[in-house]
C-alpha cells in the first residue's frame, strides 16, 4: 500500500462510512441542520433522499454521532425485513427485554414502556432507518404505528428514513399516504458541487494523515478538476477515482497526482462516464450550427416556392373549380 509513502496513518479514499471523514460539503451541511434542528424541535417523522454513493449513511452516522450526548438513539441499516422483525430489531437496538414468544402486541408494549421512561427521565429517542427504499410496504404499517407512540405533549420516537429516490416512489403509493403525511420535513442530498472536490480531497488527506508534515495537496488544481468531472461530484466516485491515482502514483514513485493518472483511473473503473474532451465538444458544437443553418435554408426555400404558386378555387360546384 502506499500509506507509509504519503506519511499516512490510514486508507484516506475507504468507501467504508466513517464519520471521521464527514465532509460538510453545501448539500451534506443543508440535510444535517434540517436534521438536526427538527429534532431538537421535536418533530416525529423525518426523510433524507439522496442518489446512490451521496453520502446518506455517513450522514446518518455523523447525526448520530452529534446527537448522542443529547438522545438515546438507535440505528436500523436494512430494514428489508417484515414488520414483526422490524419491532423486534428496533426493541433489541434500544435494550429492551422481551419474552417469548414475541408476539406484535407485546413487542409494541415493551416498547411503549421503554420510550415512557426514557420521556419521564427527559431522554428524546431517535431511530434512524437507512436503506429506507427496501422497507417492504407489509412493513410500513409497523413504522406508522410506531409513529403513533405519544403523550399529550411529545412524540415518543423520533423516525428518520434515509433513503435512494425510489423511497419516494413507494411513499407515493395511495395504500401507506398516512406514512407520507407524517413526514413533517424532508431533504435531498445530491452530489458535491464541482468546486468542493479539492478542499475535499484535502480534508480527506488531512484526516488521514499521519501528522502536520504530511503533505495533503497531492492532487494538482488540474488533476482536482478532472476527478470531478469524472465523477460527476458523487463522493463515492470521487474516493474511487482518488484510491486508484494515488496507486498509479505510487506505482511510479511519484509524490503528485496529475491528469493522466486520473484519467487512467477512470478508464479502470466501471460506471463512469468519460466526459468529451473540449475537441470533441467544439466538432459538437459546430455541428449543431450546420444542422441549424441546413435547417433554416431548407425552410426558407419551402416557403419561397409556396409564394409563387397560383391561387385556385376548390370550392365544389364554382365555374372552373375542381372537386
Amino acid at each position: 500500500m502506499y500509506l507509509r509513502h504519503f506519511s499516512l496513518r490510514e486508507a484516506p479514499f475507504s468507501i467504508t462510512p466513517d464519520p471521521a471523514f464527514f465532509f460538510p460539503h453545501d448539500g451534506a451541511q443543508a440535510a444535517l441542520n434540517t436534521l438536526l434542528v427538527a429534532l431538537r424541535s421535536g418533530e416525529g417523522f423525518l426523510k433524507i433522499v439522496g442518489e446512490v454513493g451521496c453520502g446518506k449513511t455517513v450522514l446518518c452516522r455523523q447525526l448520530l454521532k452529534t446527537l448522542q450526548s443529547e438522545c438515546v438513539t438507535a440505528y436500523i441499516p436494512n430494514p428489508d425485513m417484515g414488520p414483526d422483525d422490524l419491532l423486534l430489531a428496533l426493541a433489541l437496538e434500544l435494550n429492551v427485554e422481551l419474552t417469548a414468544p414475541h408476539s406484535r402486541y407485546q413487542m409494541l408494549g415493551a416498547l411503549r414502556d421503554c420510550l415512557l421512561l426514557h420521556a419521564e427521565a427527559g431522554r428524546r429517542v431517535v431511530v434512524c432507518i437507512d436503506e429506507a427504499q427496501a422497507i417492504p410496504l407489509r412493513t410500513v404499517e409497523s413504522l406508522r404505528l410506531l409513529s403513533n407512540l405519544e403523550t399529550e405533549k411529545q412524540k415518543l420516537l423520533q423516525l428518520v428514513m434515509l433513503g435512494q429516490p425510489e423511497l419516494d416512489e413507494r411513499l407515493a403509493r395511495p395504500e401507506i399516504r398516512q406514512l407520507l403525511q407524517r413526514i413533517t420535513f424532508s431533504e435531498y442530498l445530491g452530489p458535491m458541487a464541482a468546486r468542493s472536490v479539492p478542499a475535499y480531497l484535502q480534508h480527506r488527506l488531512a484526516t488521514a494523515a499521519l501528522d502536520e508534515l504530511t503533505d495533503v495537496k497531492l492532487f494538482d488544481a488540474a488533476a482536482a478538476r478532472a476527478l470531478s468531472r469524472y465523477s460527476g461530484g458523487v463522493p463515492r466516485l470521487v474516493n474511487v477515482l482518488a484510491h486508484k491515482s494515488l496507486m498509479l502514483v505510487y506505482g511510479e514513485n511519484g509524490r503528485r497526482v496529475k491528469v493522466r493518472h486520473v484519467r487512467m483511473a477512470a478508464a479502470d473503473t466501471p460506471g463512469v462516464q468519460v466526459p468529451p474532451s473540449w475537441w470533441q465538444r467544439l466538432r459538437a458544437r459546430w455541428a449543431r450550427q450546420d444542422a441549424d443553418k441546413a435547417l433554416a435554408r431548407d425552410t426558407s426555400r419551402d416557403t419561397a416556392w409556396q409564394d409563387t404558386q397560383p391561387l385556385h378555387d376548390f370550392e365544389a360546384g364554382q365555374p372552373g373549380g375542381r372537386l
